[in-house]
């Protein structure tokens, strides 16, 4: 019989853990609580954010406070028509003095890289992320630079505002582990929110709460949560729903499934528990799926949208017993 992955002291700890980064980070972004968990699951899972929503709601902020909170390098890229690649990656230098090229690295070997609106570079720029993304690397010049661990990437997008935007191809939104929004908050939030800014910023003054070694622990702990070889079909069977579903021009792809299962095993973590319930899969199919699935023509005017979709896929799967 396997060992059990944590004792209940373990397990208990692990939970108070993930917690204490969430309400960290309700310190300073008055978003759902179910938003900001969902972030940190994300980091733990070593998946990348893409966090799509108006002006002004908090995108920024939340990564910032979630770099301040776990205590990692943080970079941040302002995404504009004329960024070139190596604006991202680095570039070899020339020195006069040791009569060598020398690598200059670019601000996407940090923890944390805070992309602003991803869609306003060309699609060349963009590409440069698609490496250190999927291979937790960067190749200059046929030479590969190993990232720095926890790394993520928090990209952020306007909704609503599409002139002058390069929307990212499919290929790199299924990178994306997850897609979320942060919404407007409650009126008392909002007011509160107005004080807090203009008297003493919040994100100013907040300390972390875990450390980077503390967060790749988390990661080996989540890697070995239990997954049921039934509870893999379940992804598998949900993905071919997605896939069989005339209404959807694309499906689910099979990166879809393993980012699928790593933020279920995440979650399972945060819960103290050493094993994956179908539940867990349940929970974050919305936010890992939506964004991958592409429309038909027929069901996007219809005013379907990947969400209902997904939901509906969920339906229509049969659950492991």
């Amino acid at each position: 019989m396997d060992e059990p992955l944590a004792s209940p002291a373990t397990a208990v700890g692990t939970d108070r853990s993930i917690a204490r980064i969430v309400d960290n980070l309700g310190a300073v972004v008055h978003a759902p609580e179910e938003t900001l968990r969902l972030t940190v699951l994300c980091l733990i899972a070593e998946g990348h954010l893409i966090i799509e929503d108006l002006p002004g709601v908090g995108k920024t902020t939340l990564a910032k406070a979630l770099a301040r909170s776990v205590d990692c390098s943080f970079s941040r890229l302002q995404f504009t028509p004329d960024l070139l690649p190596s604006d991202i990656t680095g570039v070899n230098v020339f020195n006069q003095r040791s009569n060598e090229l020398e690598f200059r690295p670019g601000p996407v070997f940090a923890n944390l890289l805070l992309v602003d609106e991803i869609n306003r570079a060309s699609p060349k720029t963009q590409a440069a992320l698609l490496e250190c993304m999927q291979e937790d690397q960067v190749t200059v010049d046929g030479h590969s630079y190993e990232l720095v661990r926890p790394f993520m990437v928090v990209a952020t997008q306007n909704p609503v505002e599409y002139e002058g935007t390069y929307p990212l191809p499919e290929a790199q939104l299924d990178r994306f582990t997850m897609r979320l929004a942060i919404g407007y908050p409650p009126l008392a939030d909002e007011a509160r929110m107005l004080t807090e800014q203009t008297v003493d910023e919040p994100l100013e003054s907040l300390q972390s709460v875990a450390t980077g070694a503390e967060v790749m622990e988390l990661v080996e702990r989540a890697r070995g949560v239990f997954v049921e070889e039934s509870l893999n079909r379940y992804v598998v069977a949900l993905l071919r729903q997605t896939r069989h579903d005339e209404r959807l021009y694309v499906g689910a792809s099979p990166r879809a499934g393993i980012a699928l299962l790593r933020v279920a095993k995440a979650l399972a973590l945060a819960a103290g528990r050493d094993f994956v319930q179908p539940d867990d899969v349940k929970a974050i199919a919305g936010p890992v799926l939506a964004h991958r699935l592409m429309l038909a023509p027929e069901a996007r005017a219809a005013g379907l949208t990947a969400t209902r979709l997904v939901d509906d896929a969920l339906e229509h799967t049969p659950v492991p017993v």
